[in-house]
This record gives structure tokens, C-alpha cells and sequence, in this order.
């Protein structure tokens, strides 16, 4: 057992503070137990969001020393007795109170991606996909929405543009559709002009504080920058469209 000095945001949407805590730290704890034990015996109207404990469900999600992670992932003997541990909410979201973060914002992106249109199954009622186009949509799909890779995300924490972007959580949501080997709906344009994709310049940040380990970045928004690039930066694809429409055009006419 040993003894480590907290410092941990207080407060609300109108004003707060960090408050520095004293507390002993048992072997093989975390920080969300070393949390609930200051709540337990000097905070009791502490305010944090938690529920599994097991890393799955992404509520503590929080920055410890600057850094977003989620608490009941974060092992305290990563830390030395000496180093004071600052814990705040996450800062690109409005304060609730405390540690709790108000995250409705994200729901509301999600509502702007057209959902999944399967293509029609074959005459016996089945539909085929190879495990290798499933192997490449199944990896988004272990998001547990902590909104960690949201947090940490220059464009949204620095320079407040959730205006324009919806941030990498609900880019890889739209790798997983538009990638889907049966999946028929068109989101290129939506992707561009909607969600923002331009607007992500690859520091790969939010692929660094995944607590599920998904490749953000490379398997998810680049490749969705590349299918943009192609339906409207590359000349050659350009001109065939153009030159597809005005044949189309000079058909009907």
C-alpha cells in the first residue's frame, strides 16, 4: 500500500477548480478505484460516469494527466508515489459537473450518416461475402463510443469546429458502412460535404488513445480521403464522369 496525491477537477458548466487529494493505493488498483475510494472518504458529492468496469462500455472516459484514457483501464502502478495524478473531464465536451462530460453532441453526428442498404440476396436467400471484406468492416465495429478519439481530435478540442466535422468516431462509422461488402448506398458526397473528411489532417492522434486498438486512421479515414479525392480531385475520373453525363444527356434528348 502506498500514498499518492490527486488533483482533481471540481465544478460545473460555470466555474471550477482542481482540488488536490490524499489518498492510500492499494495493489493492482486503477484510477477509477482510487476515484471511487475519494468519493467514498473525502468526496462524497463527487460527480464521475462509470458502469462495466472492464473497459467495454467507454463511460470513465476522462484525461489523467493530460492525456484521455479511460479510468477503470488506467493502472496505478504505472505511476510513481511521488507524481501527482491531475484528473479532468474530457475538455472538448461541456462540463456536466465534475468529471461527467455532456456528450449528446455525438449522437447527433451519428444521425447525419445514411444507415446500411443491403444489396438483394442471391435466388437461394443468401448472401455471399468473402472473410476478407469482413475481416476489414469488423475491426470498427468494436468501438465502444468513449468518445476518447473525439476528445483528443485537434479539430474538434483546439479549434472548435464541430460545425464542419464530425470527428473520427463517426468517420470509421462511415469507413464501416461504405466499406461493407453488401452495403449499396452512395456516401462519397455526404462524407465530403457533411461529415467534413477534408478537414482531418492525419496527426493520427485519435488512433493513439483507442482503448480498442483500432487503426483510425489508416484503415478508416484515409481510405474514405482517398474515395473522395477520386470522385472529385481526379482528373481523369472527372472528365469520364463529365463525359458519361453528357452522353447520358444527349441520349435522352
Amino acid at each position: 500500500m502506498s500514498k499518492h496525491t490527486f488533483r482533481i477537477w471540481r465544478g460545473d458548466s460555470s466555474s471550477g477548480e482542481f482540488v488536490t487529494y490524499r489518498t492510500e493505493v492499494d495493489e493492482g488498483m486503477v484510477v477509477l478505484d482510487v476515484l471511487h475510494r475519494i468519493q467514498s472518504e473525502q468526496a462524497g458529492d463527487m460527480a464521475l460516469r462509470w458502469n462495466c468496469k472492464a473497459g467495454k462500455c467507454g463511460s470513465c472516459g476522462m484525461e489523467v494527466n493530460g492525456k484521455p484514457r479511460l479510468a477503470c483501464m488506467t493502472r496505478m502502478n504505472t505511476y510513481s508515489d511521488q507524481e501527482v495524478i491531475t484528473v479532468q473531464p474530457m475538455r472538448t465536451f461541456p462540463v456536466i459537473k465534475d468529471l461527467v462530460c455532456d456528450v449528446s453532441w455525438n449522437y447527433e453526428q451519428n444521425k447525419k450518416i445514411n444507415p446500411f442498404r443491403p444489396s438483394s440476396a442471391q435466388s437461394d436467400g443468401r448472401y455471399i461475402m468473402s472473410q476478407e471484406d469482413v475481416d476489414r468492416v469488423q475491426e470498427f465495429r468494436k468501438c465502444i463510443e468513449c468518445y476518447l478519439c473525439q476528445d483528443v481530435c485537434h479539430v474538434l478540442r483546439d479549434h472548435k469546429r464541430q460545425d464542419v466535422f464530425v470527428g473520427p468516431r463517426f468517420m470509421i462509422r462511415a469507413a464501416g458502412l461504405e466499406m461493407h461488402p453488401l452495403d449499396t448506398e452512395d456516401r462519397i458526397g455526404m462524407i465530403r460535404d457533411e461529415l467534413g473528411s477534408g478537414y482531418c489532417n492525419i496527426t493520427r492522434c485519435c488512433t493513439d488513445v483507442c482503448p480498442e486498438n483500432i487503426t483510425i486512421t489508416d484503415n478508416g479515414i484515409i481510405p474514405l480521403k482517398e474515395r473522395v479525392a477520386d470522385r472529385y480531385y481526379d482528373p481523369v475520373i472527372w472528365l469520364t464522369t463529365k463525359i458519361s453525363s453528357a452522353i447520358k444527356t444527349t441520349l435522352k434528348n
